[in-house]
């Protein structure tokens, strides 16, 4: 079958926020767009369409406190400092191995945090309104806002805006991989309901990570890829092209690829986000019946990724969260469960064992262990870390320690759910992708989850922030290319 041939200045392949943010701010440079999408047009938007979007703000015009630290000082392992130490020069004179190396590019967060405030005023001039919505964690470590009506909002609106600057959607289009020439990269081959085609312009990708693939999540991931899926329906459409098609011609990577953003969700639910985040009121127990983490480290909102991790290290990669009474009378406790499915409950720890599957001997051992490593109830405080821990447990609990005791008593299973992965694409605070000798490789460019930032823990409500972010600044980047007929 020949193939077709679209001429256009820009092509974004992605509909979620970096990849309308992208087309938005081509076609408002002067740039005719191009946005292609693998979903049919009802499921546009990815992960950004299911999700709430919160957006680690202090206000519209201002990024939270610790914003830029919370991402530089993530643990990037041991890298070299003979090459890490080029970050300090100005970038003319930073060497090759740094500008292609595997670590947070201090210039890149410093551009985020710069250019996040006035991204969102962008998107709000748009139809975007933000404000500060309510979140499901009831201790936070920073704040949060977020947009009316969820990424959902953002897809529709940014949608809205694009079509009306002449951006052409193509959706049950899916790019398989780039077209390049001395020239640099020029567009991407791709197939297309009426067959193969080709989309010709300076590229953006902004396609997701790898979630929606097996394969890849097995490569990557190994085992736990089993006893993981995506958090929302739009996460099975992430599968990883835009990453291949980039490394086929040499794209350099960052973000760490051992690991993925990790959210705890009820499995027997189909709901997007269906998150399980009361677990610091109660105790987890695994298949064998036996606490295995300190359910309450800190606050919520930052600990509830590595604890989440420590679920998938179980049996099948599950645990269950056990509550009586008391844990389910703390205010608002609620807000936490964002599953549609109802708790098993039981008027005895035995009884509830059984229900559960669970070793009943075990599980009642561990629950009166537990509770006879509790301290006296005085000072208990829901809204913040009350320095209740246990004492004598091999397994200590931190904060929030009261006995499970008060019938009936209820349980919620708990399986990691993958947001999106942390491999990914190296780019410039240009969003330009780098090859592995540390250059911009002419004609692509990438924003959003694609993207590699984070190592060892996510650095909460930033990803939507950033996809907006660099988004936007590859679509204009993407287009000055375009017009200079480069």
């Amino acid at each position: 079958m020949t193939e077709q041939t679209h001429r256009y200045d820009v092509v974004v392949v992605g509909g979620g926020v970096a990849g309308l943010s992208a087309a938005v701010s081509a076609a408002e440079n002067g740039a005719r767009v191009a946005l292609l999408e693998r979903s049919p047009e009802a499921e546009t938007g990815g992960n950004t369409r299911y999700t709430e979007a919160f957006l680690r703000m202090k206000s519209l015009d201002e990024v939270a406190d610790g914003f830029e630290d919370a991402l530089v000082d993530d643990f990037m392992g041991h890298p070299d400092p003979s090459i890490v130490n080029d970050a300090a020069l100005p970038p003319r004179r930073q060497g090759a191995l740094y500008r292609a190396t595997h670590t947070v590019d201090p210039d890149y967060v410093a551009v985020l945090a710069e250019n996040a405030p006035p991204t969102l005023r962008w998107m709000s001039g748009h139809g975007v309104r933000f404000d500060f919505m309510p979140t499901p964690f009831l201790t936070r470590s920073t704040t949060r806002m977020a947009p009316v009506g969820g990424g959902l909002a953002i897809v529709e609106t940014m949608g809205k805006a694009a079509r009306g600057l002449g951006v052409e959607f193509h959706f049950a289009t899916t790019a398989r991989r780039l077209a390049f020439s001395d020239r640099g990269v020029t567009g991407v081959f791709a197939h297309t309901p009426a067959g193969p085609a080709v989309f010709e312009g300076a590229v953006v990708l902004a396609s997701g990570g790898y979630q929606g693939n097996f394969e890849l999540m097995a490569r990557y991931h190994g085992d736990k890829a089993l006893t993981c899926r995506p958090v929302a329906k739009g996460g099975n459409y992430n599968k990883g092209e835009g990453l291949e098609m980039a490394l086929a011609l040499g794209a350099a990577t960052a973000g760490n690829f051992a690991l993925f953003h990790a959210e705890p969700i009820d499995p027997r639910s189909g709901e997007p986000e269906a998150a399980i985040f009361c677990f610091p009121y109660g105790i987890l127990v695994n298949k064998e019946g036996r606490r295995f983490a300190d359910e309450a480290r800190g606050t919520v909102d930052a600990w509830y990724e590595r604890t989440t991790r420590a679920i998938q290290a179980q049996t099948d990669g599950i645990a269950w969260v056990i509550l009586d009474q008391q844990g389910l009378a703390v205010p608002n406790l609620m807000a936490g469960v964002r599953t549609d499915i109802p708790p098993v409950t039981a008027p005895t720890i035995g009884e509830l064992a059984r229900l559960l599957g669970l070793p009943v001997a075990a599980v009642e051992e561990t629950v009166m262990s537990y509770n006879a490593a509790c301290p006296g109830s005085d000072g208990f405080d829901h809204s913040a870390p009350d320095g209740l821990a246990t004492t004598g447990l091999d397994v200590r609990k931190s904060n929030w320690s009261r006995p499970i005791e008060e019938g009936p008593f209820a349980a919620y299973p708990i399986m990691a759910a993958n947001v999106f992965s942390f491999g990914g694409l190296k780019t410039t605070s240009a969003a330009e992708v780098v090859d592995r000798d540390g250059r911009p490789m002419t004609g692509l460019y990438a924003a959003g989850e694609l993207t590699g930032l984070y190592y060892s823990n996510y650095t909460g409500s930033t990803s939507v922030l950033r996809g907006a972010t660099f988004g936007r600044i590859a679509g204009a980047n993407a287009a000055a290319r375009a017009a200079a007929g480069v």
